[in-house]
């Protein structure tokens, strides 16, 4: 059994470099880098000031693509804030 993304659902470098510039944008923060992983192309992650904070995956369904940002937040990192 293969792993990672059908192919169809891989990312490509072209896709991750705007997918940088796209968020880069709507963060408003020229800190934030899109990386794709190494051993599976299913995802990238996304590092805001060089810290791991999500994953951007690609969609395709019934011919139209788009992208899921999933982003974890843990309780005891909101505890920092309170």
């Amino acid at each position: 059994v293969g792993k990672g993304a059908p192919k169809g659902n891989a990312l490509n470098k072209e896709e991750v470099g705007k997918l940088q510039t796209y968020l880069r944008k709507v963060f408003a923060n020229k800190t934030v880098e899109v990386r794709a992983r190494e051993r599976a192309g299913d995802a990238a992650e996304v590092y805001i000031g060089g810290e791991f904070v999500a994953l951007v995956s690609k969609d395709i369904e019934d011919g139209e693509t788009s992208y899921q940002l999933a982003m974890s937040i843990l309780d005891y990192d909101l505890e920092d804030e309170a």
